[in-house]
């Protein structure tokens, strides 16, 4: 059947160039670059950095305003979140109670549906219990978004017409249009779920009562809130006509201005009417505020764009930046003093597209290079131009495939998804390698007068099974990652889809497509040779013309590819131009001199194709993947990749020349030969589990005899040496910018905190490496950030190593001879002179042939040596440190775990002092582990902020006709203020509130002076029925399923992993324990959390799934076979990769591997080799490594049992004749298959671009295992032989 459908595609070449036609076309439309080719509509796929892997949340939220953090938890919190535990599907309920607000965060289980959720969220709220909750609290569902889909923030400024900051706005004004204007116009942007704002202030009429006129008038505080409510009110009375015209009837009555309260009557005495103004003075002024915002030191106004759940980031983006230019003109603008013209203008100060597109650049490149180098090793490997050029063409047409399913499947583009493509490559390769290497061998060897479709037919089917085979074995390999769930299922699920879609992709593209393609590349030949010449020529002057216009390589390449053409035309016939000289000549006559040198250029002519191609990849290759950095010439990287590449092909090369004398040893000495790579998997798994692990059956035997092996100094040597893998969850991925979360002592008020956060924000801006940091203190006002006010979110833009354009990509610059840098103003400046002069990209000449433009200084060499920069910085005194985080790790840690930093101990117990107290002993405990950073360790300080109680005494107010209504409304009303209604003024709307004067409310003694009226009309101070007492209480109360909880936040060291820090911390707080140095009060009780629980799960389902994957390959094997033992010799190949992988994740921990320098770059600096700890990221590596690491295996093994059924070998020597035969004729294809995945990935292991965080720890495994994998080229068929061997021996007598 599979036979039929390529003949059928072969020979229809109409059906198969449309296919192909629309294949690419639609692959161009979805492509998530962002690609506008000419008319084509864009319809991309879906785009982020990172997937959403928080959890599946929603936000109830109650606002309470001027109520404690204790009154919160006790009438909103606690009795909602009891009375929300029964909505179906609820996995656990977190909840925040804070000064004025409740938020109730409820987890779902992942398999519920998110609007689903919502919806039964809705119908409990509205069948909420009368009594539940305190009377005029209403709570509210929050966003349909979660904290990570703050996509966009930014601020409001005024700037002149060129764009500088110009001031002159008060932040009064700038909050009012954000509020009402900006707020709205981007809210209604598609996509968009909230527009929250921060920062300035809310303006509001204030009426600050005089108490002694109100004692003079005998006027109480009621009757003032009274008046002014009824002075703020429209009414409409229906219509009425006049003259057969109708009129609308309106009563306006709404406040328009102070005088509007100052006017308002209060009361009448002798006729006279006494007015708010004779009672108090009535101003504008600022509300209080929870939250503010500072840039560079400066208090500014701004907001933030949350993202629709499930919208695509990029596009709502987009959509938000077109709106923000559609609304930018109407936004106010006025004339300063100094004559400028001032426009308030929206600037941002994270934009997560940034992100985005610099992550797409990193794969681009990748992809682009690893096409680049799949042409380079086909060209080396097979020796022929135009198999290199179809083999090569496969990729770019499978991965506009993948684009097409990723749109259509819902699977949406990021960093991790992209990823699955890239090392998807080495196998998407491979099909097309064995599909062309066995064309070629066709063509070879058929006979005169087949036909060339016929010989391409004979090629293509006989290995149509074994490249079925060769991806089923590899799709199926990653079963494991489709069953993974949670944050992990989320986080590598699309991953799974997308490289299962690169090789179904690449499974129709070979044997659908290839094999047209390869009808057309080796049937096409001009025949003509006068064409064939001046064809030659006019490339002369097109390379020429090339050259003119700027585009060196091209036109180079022209020219070469002229020349060469052009000399071979002109040559003259064999046996014409050497060795004939006229007897006549009296010059010496050397025939076999010039007949070697003929031949040489000769053979130097026909080939010079071939040579120019491999020249111009490997320049192309090294113009851009540029391996030394940019500071180095591109002359030296081509050099260097010219040895590396050199150096990895020739080691292949000739182990493809010696293999044949290599496997007849191998087949002479099996026994010698297996125990190789016997000790290769020992090896490999004493890498992974530690000497400890693999040979500790062997101490336990010595200590039958008394002698502590483990003691000696081997012993001791090799378990240092080979310690084992750490574990973690993920490697975090470099976003480009920090997040600096410190928090101050929670009796801290506001201008104090604003003072240090402007005092942190112009110590970090001052850092030059760091471009923006923008702080925010407090919350903003939306449901998704309930934050005290001591707790600070520093926004750090640190620029990128290299100077890049808004796509991602790094952009070069004109530079002269020295390679100094031009400016558009004709001055010339090294790198060095132009950081210290502040040189911008506007500055700088754009140069395809000029020199990128480093924005760091010489000895910052990697996003960590920034972060020591600003932990130096920020030691504030009165502030805490902070582990390091960025913007979208943090979202996703809080989302998760309710912390913030990505392991910490949650501490459960009866009252908020005992948890406080058993959070500070474990504090004191954890700056001990040698793993942990002691100083990003910090326990929540729980009850630490003044709480001043105003305690009624009820025998007094008794006395005095009084209830604790009217005292705790006096309360509320002349100290706390009390919003008593809202002006209506056009599109604006402000609260009105009364109070007394600050300056009597400012000290417990003010405060007692307080009038309370009394029902007799005597005014008394308040002093008389209260007492003032001084306590300390929660600044914030946690709890989750009800339970109260605090938290102890830590981080590892550097070298350290997630699961090893925290095995460490939880054995020595255990040690403690037992020893009785610590003791766990009653009702305590702690748990570990964190992003390290992720990994847990994760491989304990890989536990169970990974070994049932492995089985399933198996039996794939054996239904291509038909054979057990056949299939176990395949199956080495996954053995000896896993070795492979394992032998190389430990090299890379090892100081002195590759530890060298080359042209004046260190090894492993130039491939970030350090500690790579066992994440997910490096299974799903190995997972991905297994499919492919049989694929050499079932080739051989393929070519074996055709060679033996072919051959019937009867003696020893004719059996081992038939296992090196069939060896021989699969051994190119196997080594161009390792080849090209190994090369393939060395850009990846070099790249620094955002996004390398996770490829780089993906690809480890499949460089070492591949590696290791090639040895089953030599297992395979001495197995083989072996097993064949003794079926023949034990058949003759």
């Amino acid at each position: 059947m599979l036979n039929k459908i390529i003949r059928y595609f072969l020979e229809n070449k109409l059906v198969t160039s449309l296919l192909l036609i629309g294949l690419i076309t639609w692959g161009i439309v979805t492509a998530p670059f962002g690609w506008q080719i000419g008319a084509l509509p864009s319809d991309p796929v879906p785009v982020d950095a990172i997937p959403d892997i928080g959890e599946n949340q929603q936000i109830v939220f109650t606002q309470w305003q001027g109520r404690s953090p204790q009154d919160i938890e006790d009438q909103i919190s606690y009795p909602l979140t009891t009375y929300l535990l029964g909505i179906p599907g609820v996995k656990s309920i977190r909840s925040t109670s804070i000064f004025g607000f409740s938020s109730i965060f409820i987890i779902f289980s992942e398999d519920v549906e998110f609007y689903w959720s919502r919806s039964r969220i809705i119908e409990k709220l509205n069948a909420l219990p009368r009594d539940l909750l305190p009377e005029g609290v209403q709570p509210a569902l929050g966003p349909d978004a979660t904290a990570l889909g703050q996509v966009y923030w930014y601020t409001i400024e005024g700037r002149d017409k060129q764009g500088n900051p110009t001031g002159g706005w008060d932040l009064h004004e700038i909050r009012t249009v954000q509020d009402f204007y900006v707020k709205y116009g981007l809210n209604a942007t598609e996509g968009v779920s909230e527009v929250a704002s921060i920062g300035g202030f809310i303006q509001e009429y204030q009426i600050d009562v005089n108490p002694d006129a109100l004692k003079a008038y005998s006027i109480p505080l009621h009757k003032v809130m009274q008046a002014v409510l009824k002075s703020n009110r429209d009414v409409g009375a229906k219509t009425i006509e006049i003259n057969q015209a109708e009129y609308l009837v309106r009563g306006l009555g709404y406040i328009k201005k102070v005088e509007d309260i100052e006017k308002a009557v209060v009361a009448v005495q002798d006729n006279v009417p006494i007015r708010i103004k004779d009672i108090g003075v009535v101003t504008l002024g600022p509300t209080t505020r929870r939250g503010l915002l500072d840039k560079g030191g400066a208090e500014v106004v701004g907001g933030v764009v949350v993202a629709r759940f499930g919208a695509n980031p990029l596009q709502v983006i987009n959509n938000v930046k077109a709106k923000i230019d559609e609304i930018a003109p109407g936004l106010p603008k006025k004339t300063l003093a100094n004559g400028v013209e001032s426009q308030l203008t929206i600037v941002p100060f994270y934009d997560r597209s940034e992100l985005i597109y610099e992550t797409l650049g990193t794969l681009e490149e990748a992809l682009s290079l690893e096409i680049l180098i799949s042409i380079l090793v086909v060209i080396v490997m097979v020796y022929n131009l135009r198999a290199s050029f179809l083999i090569s063409s496969l990729l770019p047409i499978a991965v506009l495939m993948v684009f097409i399913a990723m749109r259509y499947f819902g699977v949406d583009a990021n960093i991790v998804a992209l990823s699955g493509i890239a090392i998807a490559i080495g196998t998407m390769v491979d099909l097309g390698i064995i599909l062309s290497e066995n064309i070629i061998k066709h063509l070879d060897e058929a006979p005169p007068g087949q036909k060339l479709i016929d010989t391409i037919y004979n090629g293509a089917s006989e290995v149509s099974s074994a490249i079925l085979t060769a991806v089923s074995t590899t799709i199926v390999s990653f079963i494991p990652v489709f069953t993974m769930q949670a944050a992990e299922g989320k986080l590598f699920g699309p991953l799974a889809f997308t490289k299962t879609f690169a090789l179904v992709a690449a499974l129709i593209v070979s044997l659908l497509i290839l094999p047209t393609l390869a009808h057309w590349f080796f049937g096409a030949r001009i025949k003509s040779k006068k064409i064939q010449k001046w064809l030659n020529i006019v490339l002369l002057p097109v390379g020429i013309a090339c050259l003119f216009l700027g585009q060196v390589w091209a036109g180079m390449m022209l020219l070469a590819f002229g020349t060469a053409g052009t000399l071979k035309s002109l040559r003259r016939e064999p046996g014409k131009d050497v060795g004939t000289i006229e007897p006549s000549t009296n010059q010496p006559v050397k025939p076999l001199f010039f007949q070697t040198i003929s031949k040489s250029a000769n053979w130097v002519l026909n080939h010079a194709e071939i040579f120019i191609v491999v020249i111009g990849v490997v320049w192309l290759l090294a113009k851009y993947w540029l391996p030394l950095g940019a500071s180095k010439s591109l002359l030296l990287n081509v050099v260097f990749v010219t040895m590396l590449v050199g150096l990895i092909l020739g080691a292949f090369s000739l182990l493809e020349h010696f293999y044949k004398p290599i496997l007849k040893w191998c087949l002479d000495h099996k026994g010698t030969f297996l125990t190789i790579p016997s000790f290769l998997i020992l090896l490999g798994a004493t890498s992974w589990i530690g000497f400890n692990s693999v040979f500790g059956f062997v101490a336990k035997g010595f200590d039958v005899v008394n002698w502590d092996v483990r003691t000696t100094k081997v012993w001791s040597g090799l378990t240092e040496a080979f310690p084992g893998v750490g574990k973690e969850f993920m490697p975090s991925l470099n976003e480009g910018s920090f997040l600096l979360m410190p928090t101050s002592m929670p009796h801290s008020g506001l201008e104090y905190n604003r003072k240090v956060l402007g005092q942190l924000d112009m110590l970090l801006t001052n850092i030059p490496e760091v471009e923006l940091a923008v702080g925010k203190l407090g919350r903003v006002e939306s449901a998704l950030d309930p934050a005290p006010i001591s707790m600070y979110e520093n926004v750090i833009n640190y620029k990128p190593e290299y100077m890049l354009n808004e796509k991602g990509h790094r952009v070069r610059f004109k530079v002269d001879r020295k390679d100094g840098f031009i400016l558009e103003s004709g001055d010339t400046l090294s790198n060095e002179e132009a950081l210290t002069r502040g040189v911008s990209y506007q500055d700088l000449i754009p140069d395809d042939n000029g020199d990128y433009f480093r924005n760091w200084r010489p000895h910052i060499q990697s996003p960590d040596d920034i972060w020591d920069e600003i932990v130096q910085v920020s030691k504030i005194p009165g502030v805490t440190s902070a582990p390091r985080l960025q913007p979208i790790e943090t979202r996703l840690v809080m989302l998760q775990t309710g912390m913030r930093a990505p392991m910490g101990i949650k501490v459960y117990g009866p009252d908020l002092k005992t948890i406080e107290q058993f959070g500070l002993e474990l504090e004191e405990i954890l700056k001990g582990v040698p793993s942990v950073k002691a100083e990003a360790v910090f326990a929540d300080r729980i009850v630490g902020k003044p709480y001043l109680h105003l305690n009624i005494n009820r025998d007094e107010i008794s006395r005095y006709g009084l209830n604790v209504e009217d005292v705790q409304q006096t309360i509320e009303t002349a100290i706390g203020g009390m919003k008593i209604t809202s002006t209506v003024e056009g599109r604006e709307r402000f609260p009105v509130r009364v109070r007394y004067p600050r300056e009597l409310r400012d000290d417990p003694e003010s405060l007692g002076k307080i009038l309370m009226p009394t029902p007799t009309g005597a005014q008394i101070p308040i002093s008389q029925v209260v007492d003032f007492e001084y306590v300390r209480g929660p600044q914030a109360i946690k709890s989750e399923e009800t339970f109260l909880v605090g938290y102890v936040l830590f981080d590892k060291k550097v070298g350290f992993s997630e699961v090893g820090v925290v095995n460490d911390a939880q054995k020595t707080i255990q040690d403690k324990i037992d020893a009785g140095e610590l003791s766990v009060p009653a009702g305590i009780s702690y748990k570990f959390s964190g992003s390290y629980e992720n990994q847990v799960r994760a491989e304990k389902r890989l536990a169970i799934i990974v070994p049932l994957v492995l089985a399933t390959v198996f039996l794939i094997l054996y239904f291509q076979f038909k054979s057990v033992s056949t299939s176990l010799m395949v199956f080495t190949g996954i053995a000896m990769a896993f070795s492979g992988g394992f032998l190389m994740l430990w090299l890379y921990g090892q100081v002195w591997f590759a530890d060298f320098s080359i042209f004046g770059t260190n090894m492993r600096d130039l491939f970030q080799m350090h500690t790579v700890n066992l994440s997910v990221a490096v299974w799903v590596g190995f997972i991905a490594l297994f499919g492919i690491a049989t694929d050499d295996g079932v080739l051989i093994a393929t070519y074996l049992d055709q060679s033996f059924e072919r051959n019937q070998p009867g003696t020893l020597k004719e059996v081992r004749e038939a296992v090196v035969e069939a060896g021989l004729r699969r051994i190119r294809p196997a080594l161009m298959t390792v080849s090209t995945t190994m090369i393939a990935l060395l850009p990846v292991l070099t790249s620094t671009g955002r996004g390398a965080d996770i490829m780089i720890p993906m690809a480890i495994p499949s460089f070492g295992g591949m590696a290791f994998a090639l040895v089953s080229i030599f297992i395979v068929p001495v197995l083989y032989s072996y097993r064949e061997e003794r079926k023949l021996n034990k058949t003759q007598p």
